[in-house]
């Protein structure tokens, strides 16, 4: 069984709380008082697809930080490693019987959360979806980045390093992941314009661990490696935070990191150094923070009766090592998730 996180942050709003989950062992509960007291509370679950990655924890940060501002309680809760589909499940489904006020989900599939998000919106449950797309339509709001637009832009910043020319290769995340599977497909459209540039693997998946991508990532780069020891590879793209520490450290362990022009999605402290090592060319980023702050304030906003947009973007910006620097880059690169986590 997946071991499980939960962090409880009390404010106020409209329901009363469901009773203390006891379901998975004791979880790791922490109390934040609100900032604009009421009478009775809203509470919401808010899960996301793991709770290792820093993504994640930036996520929960802003989903902390709305609760504070909002007076609102959430549950957070989530398996821990992004590829346990059947833990996700059952953590919908046991919000969902515990009577929470909402549900802010980022499905780890965008299919198999499909009947278990019906259910709870049947129960008068109301799910706002952030990160990943669902293919369904039974939710209150998607708020989360442009996915495809993201690749896209590593696409034509791929090109632009490469002349408009040369062999590049992706590894992918993960089959059912929406949000990087639109990545993907944004970034091959993007290479595929540029015509002089050909694409020489992307059918391999590094999976949910950074473990498993780098040895997707080996297992990608040996075909490519001449007898000379040189690379017959020009370009490189990741689609997420643990598909590109994988590949990185594939390379770093090769010899060839820095060889190649290399270009990730997410940050970490690792991916930052990186680059400013000359060993990362460029990193696509979302706003975490912001996803989890908006997640929270739409559901909240939802159960006011106020109206909400069905699809909210929360941005997604390029980073390379000439803009790094400039503060609106490295609160994106190094976003402030401590301060609200209390690490």
């Amino acid at each position: 069984m997946a071991v499980l996180v939960a962090l409880v942050c009390l404010c106020s709003c409209a329901r009363q709380a469901p009773p203390p989950d006891t379901t998975q062992g004791p979880p790791v509960e922490q109390e934040i008082a609100g900032e604009h007291a009421g009478a009775g509370q809203y509470t919401l679950a808010v899960i996301p697809k793991g709770t290792t990655h820093e993504f994640w924890k930036s996520v929960h940060a802003g989903a902390v930080k709305a609760a504070r501002e909002l007076g609102c309680e959430i549950i957070w809760k989530g398996p821990l490693k992004e590829d346990d589909r059947d833990e996700q499940i059952k953590i919908v489904e046991d919000m969902t019987s515990r009577g929470v006020s909402g549900i802010v989900l980022a499905p780890l599939d965008d299919t198999a959360l499909r009947m278990p998000v019906k259910a709870a919106t049947e129960k008068g449950v109301p799910v706002v979806i952030i990160d990943s797309g669902l293919q369904s339509e039974d939710y209150v709001s998607f708020v989360a980045t442009d996915n495809r637009n993201g690749g896209k832009i590593a696409g034509e910043r791929m090109a632009e390093l490469l002349g408009g020319k040369g062999k590049v290769a992706m590894l992918r995340y993960a089959e059912g992941s929406a949000s990087t599977t639109e990545r993907e497909a944004g970034f091959l459209e993007a290479i595929e314009a540029a015509e002089g540039i050909e694409v020489v693997s992307s059918n391999q998946y590094g999976g949910a661990t950074t473990e498993s991508a780098y040895k997707a990532a080996e297992n990608m780069l040996a075909p490519l490696k001449g007898s000379d020891g040189t690379l017959s590879l020009d370009g490189i793209f990741c689609p997420n935070e643990s598909t590109t520490f994988g590949m990185l450290r594939a390379l770093q362990d090769a010899r060839f990191a820095g060889t190649v022009k290399f270009i990730g999605f997410d940050s970490s402290e690792k991916l930052v150094q990186a680059m400013r090592d000359g060993e990362l060319d460029a990193l696509v980023l979302q706003d975490p923070l912001n996803m989890g702050y908006l997640g929270v304030k739409t559901m909240v906003e939802h159960l006011q009766g106020r109206s909400v947009e069905k699809r909210i973007s929360t941005g997604e910006t390029l980073v390379t090592p000439q803009n790094m620097d400039e503060p609106d880059m490295q609160a994106l690169l190094m976003p402030d998730f401590k301060r609200w986590l209390g690490e």
